[in-house]
């Protein structure tokens, strides 16, 4: 294991790095230096409160914000990579340095992070099963995305007079893989690319993980929710004892409690970490929201999917509230800072609680005959085929059936309602038993089968796996053939039609001036919100989470529209609530 983890001492290793680790101390300006860092994810945070947020973090007392780059949020359709809008990265680690923070940039290819695929692009997984790790077609495609990346990183680095101090080569790697070729290339990459500041990489708090997850040249970090004294037993003598992820709280799954850590469990181990000399990244400082249908899953024998709430129990709240956590870091980090920290800013504006009636416009079924179809096939395509994100996949066909038939949906990913002739049979789910009886007469109609992604997987050895239908539909045992495909908006659903119990439907507010906001849906099963046009994410009746953050620049002075598909039953009201509610709690520590 020394000789993996031993510091790259190489000739043309950059000596000009603004923190080097060296003695088991991270040293700046031949002194030695403490990360005191906090994650937010620019990605979770509506842009025009980035600043707020990072205010907020320097507020709490960290010299130091670390993110990832979700490489999925910039390169959503092949080779058409944004930077702008709410994809400028490079104006959020500009706004950190301006608030006086340092940037730790975690810039993928793989990120975890509870988001959709772990941050590497559908289009991608969807072509080959070897992600990190050195096949030529994954690393092709990471090496062209970093040649649109690095370059725009090179002159925010602390050495070009920018906050950039540290760049994390790779992410758990040795909770997934064994190819430390891989692990190379990405090192040698960022260093070709022009980056010099001090690499880092990350990993669990076990020999076999750090193992795995290292490489020479970059600074081993762990990630722990507790674990100090294990994680001071196996960092090498020579590096700085750092947790790069200190879960002080955890995200929620859906079906699941929320999650919660106490202000007490979370700062004993800071605490104790500081105590042993140790630098620290609280994970989440900030968590924000998994906008749109970015959310990640697990899976555990069944899929787990996360919630759009990525609140994580965080010091800084989904709306910028501050809690205990925030009092008790601010306090543990002021001892190392020479002057006062900066003042605590204003707490966040809210709207006051309202409500409108949800009105009816179309059934689901009307919202599928209104999308083109896309693709023919004799059997059903994934979403990845399709060239599908997310969201909803309409697979229809002709059938006939005798009489007491079931229907069987092969590979399910994950979620279908199923109808005849437009008259709703029923939902299956994945990792359930996958069947349906059909109407038990028998005889012939239009199958449509409606599927929804629940969530990429993002962590595991079933990270990168496909949505939709990924074998096939059954009636019997005889196949189902002849299938079209459409795929539905992304976009807010528009479409005329009936009235129904599924569908769109409506809301309506006047307000005076942009506040935030949480909305509740009550009476709606399962659906997607978009406010003005923007998709906020998805309520779930089994919870935990029952408001959705409505962030105040969606908002405008006057009319505003609350816009929703429910796939199961729609409500009878939109809700502005004061305060969110995230359901019942459960106290976790992290795994």
């Amino acid at each position: 294991m020394t000789d993996i983890l031993a510091r790259d001492d190489r000739a043309d290793s950059p000596t000009t790095s603004t923190l080097t680790w060296r003695d088991g101390e991270i040293v700046r300006e031949g002194r030695p230096h403490r990360i005191l860092a906090g994650s937010i994810h620019y990605f979770r945070v509506h842009p025009d409160q980035w600043e707020d947020r990072l205010r907020r973090l320097a507020a709490m007392g960290a010299n130091t914000v670390d993110t990832y780059i979700a490489w999925n949020f910039h390169d959503r359709a092949e080779g058409d990579v944004r930077f702008d809008g709410w994809r400028d990265v490079e104006r959020f680690i500009r706004l950190a340095g301006e608030v006086g923070l340092d940037v730790l940039v975690r810039p993928s290819p793989y990120i975890c992070a509870e988001w959709s695929n772990g941050g590497i692009p559908f289009w991608l997984s969807g072509r080959t099963r070897a992600l990190r790790t050195g096949d030529p077609v994954f690393l092709a495609a990471v090496d062209a995305w970093y040649d649109e990346l690095i370059p725009r990183l090179v002159p925010l680095q602390a050495i070009s007079g920018g906050p950039v101090v540290a760049v994390q080569v790779e992410n758990e790697n040795g909770s997934f893989g064994s190819d430390p070729a891989y692990l190379a290339h990405l090192r040698d990459g960022l260093r070709a690319r022009g980056i010099v500041e001090m690499l880092t990489t990350a990993d669990g708090i076990t020999a076999d993980m750090l193992r795995h997850g290292s490489v020479s040249g970059a600074m081993p970090t762990f990630t722990f929710g507790t674990g100090v004294a294990k994680a001071r037993e196996l960092r090498p003598a020579d590096a700085a004892l750092m947790c790069s992820e200190l879960w002080g709280g955890w995200f929620d799954h859906w079906g699941e409690r929320h999650h919660v850590r106490s202000a007490d469990s979370m700062i004993s181990t800071v605490q104790e970490l500081l105590d042993a000399e140790g630098s620290v990244s609280l994970y989440m400082a900030h968590g924000g929201t998994n906008f749109g249908l970015w959310n990640g899953a697990n899976h555990d024998a069944v899929l787990q999917p996360t919630v759009t709430s990525y609140d994580s129990d965080a010091p800084i709240g989904e709306d910028g509230t501050l809690n205990a956590k925030f009092y008790a870091l601010r306090a543990a980090f002021a001892p190392f800072h020479t002057g006062e920290l900066p003042a605590i800013p204003a707490p966040p504006l809210r709207q006051s609680a309202a409500s409108a009636a949800l009105v009816a416009q179309a059934s689901l079924m009307d919202v599928v005959r209104a999308a083109p179809v896309v693709a023919g096939s004799a059997v059903p395509l994934t979403f990845e085929q399709l060239g599908a994100e997310d969201g909803l996949v309409a697979y229809e066909a002709d059938c006939s059936f005798p009489q007491e038939a079931t229907l069987s949906i092969l590979g399910l990913h994950d979620r279908a309602t199923v109808f005849m002739d437009g008259e709703r049979l029923g939902t299956l789910e994945r990792d359930g038993l996958a069947k349906l009886a059909l109407p038990a007469a028998g005889g012939a109609g239009r199958l449509t089968i409606v599927v929804e992604s629940l969530g990429r997987i993002n962590y595991g050895p079933l990270t990168g796996e496909g949505k939709g239908i990924m074998r096939g539909v059954t009636i019997g045992r005889r196949y189902v053939h002849g299938w079209s495909h459409r795929i539905l908006p992304q976009s807010a659903p528009v479409t005329a039609g009936t009235a129904a119990d599924d569908g769109v439907a409506v809301a309506t507010f006047d307000i005076a001036a942009p506040a935030d906001a949480w909305l509740a849906f009550p009476g709606g099963a399962k659906g997607m919100v978009w406010l003005n046009g923007f998709l906020l994410g998805r309520y779930w009746e089994i919870g935990p989470q029952e408001t959705l953050y409505a962030p105040a620049p969606l908002w405008r002075s006057g009319h505003n529209e609350i816009r929703i598909l429910d796939t199961d039953r729609l409500g009878y009201v939109v809700e502005i609530r004061e305060r969110p509610t995230f359901g019942e709690t459960e106290e976790f520590i992290g795994s």
